[in-house]
């Protein structure tokens, strides 16, 4: 659909223009040797690559190809930012710019990382990478639990207390009583809370009172046991241990964790061979006689 459309555009008489006077004008500089010291830096080619790129980009956004005009103002943005672009390097606008120092050292290590993420792992090679680093996908145990609530905002001292008397009363008794509701305080947080890992757990009541409930066995209230909002008793309706997970069950996790490693090897390996090109040079102290640099080698 996109070389179509290309095409449709190359055949535009504006567009066949545009492109006869740019090969004409470089065939009579070449000729004429008239080209001065400079002239080339003023001279914007445009491939059919970067056409492409433009109407593909115009169609991502859009879902639809450019018309005529439309491309003609897609031409003119191009060149507007080449120009742009070109005249701040005359002016040495890129010099001292951290912003640009970042981004021109990320793309550089974007193209050492490409190295690896052109190979597409074996399964056997996945297989055996995710038995060395099983511990990275270890899925974490989950837990079901009702909780009654016993506020030391409302209670002060005596809410641990409260929470005590309340468990002997809920001995033997069904798990949604209306004793259970009758015998707490109110809070924000709901009364159940289901299929939850002990790290939602720490973040919702605190580590401590995670790591307490983790440890409680199923089908009887148990507590008090205390959070950051106050004293709770518990009842454990289900308890998953965390386990190691079989490689099928996180095969793509396994292949993007692979592919980061991979990508961070060669970065790695890239940027070494780049680091033993350069000293880098750094100030001595103010009182050292020797000379005013210190070389710090690779």
């Amino acid at each position: 659909m996109i070389i179509p459309a290309l095409k449709h555009f190359l055949r535009e008489p504006l567009v066949q223009f545009l492109l006869l006077g740019t090969a004409l004008f470089a065939l009579y500089s070449y000729f004429s040797g008239s080209e001065g010291p400079g002239e080339a830096d003023y001279e914007i080619y445009l491939t059919p690559d970067e056409l492409l790129q433009m109407t593909v980009y115009f169609e991502s956004q859009w879902k639809r190809q450019p018309n005529l005009e439309e491309f003609g103002r897609l031409l003119e943005n191009r060149v507007e930012e080449e120009i742009l672009y070109r005249e701040a390097l005359a002016m040495g606008l890129d010099q001292d710019d951290t912003i640009v120092r970042r981004r021109m050292a990320q793309k550089m290590k974007f193209l050492a990382e490409d190295v690896a993420a052109a190979r597409d792992p074996q399964l056997d090679e996945l297989r055996e990478w995710f038995a060395e680093n099983s511990s990275l996908f270890a899925l974490p145990g989950r837990i079901s639990f009702r909780q009654v609530y016993f506020s030391p905002d409302q209670r002060g001292a005596l809410a641990r207390e409260a929470a005590e008397s309340a468990l002997a009363q809920l001995a033997g008794q069904a798990i949604d009583s209306q004793l259970t509701a009758a015998l707490g305080d109110s809070i924000m947080l709901q009364e159940y809370f289901g299929d939850r890992s002990v790290e939602t757990l720490a973040q919702e009541f605190g580590p401590a009172f995670a790591q307490d409930v983790r440890r409680l066995p199923p089908g009887s209230w148990q507590g008090p046991i205390e959070s950051g909002l106050g004293w709770h008793l518990v009842f454990i309706d289900s308890l998953e241990p965390g386990r190691l997970p079989d490689f099928s069950e996180v095969e793509p996790e396994v292949r993007n964790a692979w592919l980061a490693e991979q990508k961070e090897m060669a970065y790695r390996t890239a940027f070494e061979k780049m680091r033993a090109k350069y000293t880098i040079m750094l100030p001595t102290a103010p009182d050292s006689a020797a000379d005013s640099q210190e070389k710090v080698n690779p």
